[in-house]
């Protein structure tokens, strides 16, 4: 029988932490699932999906908790399938004016409609023909049936008059 894993690492970027990681869990049998990482001022920061046999679990915990003589962090956690309602998938676009506390406005719009924010991207650019920032989002969101969309886009509208947002309907994978 198979445990499905969630591992999270961060460590400062260097070469070879990814294959640090692979290396434990290929040693202990595991399969890489899935995952996504990325590097941000000079740190690097990972969550991947593992099936591991049950009886290797801990054995394979014990080796990525031995990767912080590295610098690497690394959490695991025994990942369950809860039986969830089932979730309409949204794309929300965000582009405004950037201002400190613009993603907590963003987060307490969403957590009041019961929206659950599946993935996130943010970023600052500069504003065309000035010296402002833009703030930038994009996020995947799981939205309940009973969700007012409407009512969602009119609360993200007005925590500015700058703020353009966009909500569109993702199909389910099959």
């Amino acid at each position: 029988m198979t445990t499905p894993l969630v591992i999270t690492v961060m460590s400062a970027d260097k070469p070879g932490l990814v294959e640090s990681l692979a290396q434990a869990i290929n040693q202990h049998g595991g399969n890489w699932l899935e995952s996504r990482m990325a590097r941000m001022a000079g740190q690097f920061a990972g969550i991947l999906r593992v099936d591991i046999d049950s009886d290797k679990v801990e054995a394979l915990r014990v080796e990525l908790d031995g990767l912080t003589h590295l610098g690497i962090n690394v959490q695991v956690a025994v990942s369950g399938l809860a039986d969830a309602p089932e979730q309409q998938t949204l794309l929300l676009n965000l582009v405004g004016n950037d201002r400190p506390g613009i993603v907590h406005e963003v987060s307490q719009v969403l957590a009041s409609h019961g929206v659950n924010v599946e993935s996130l991207e943010t970023e600052c650019v500069p504003a065309p023909m000035s010296a402002d920032l833009l703030f930038k989002a994009e996020a995947q969101l799981g939205v309940y049936p009973q969700t007012d969309l409407d009512a969602l886009r009119d609360a993200l509208e007005n925590l500015a008059d700058d703020l353009m947002v966009e909500l569109q309907d993702l199909p389910h994978p099959q």
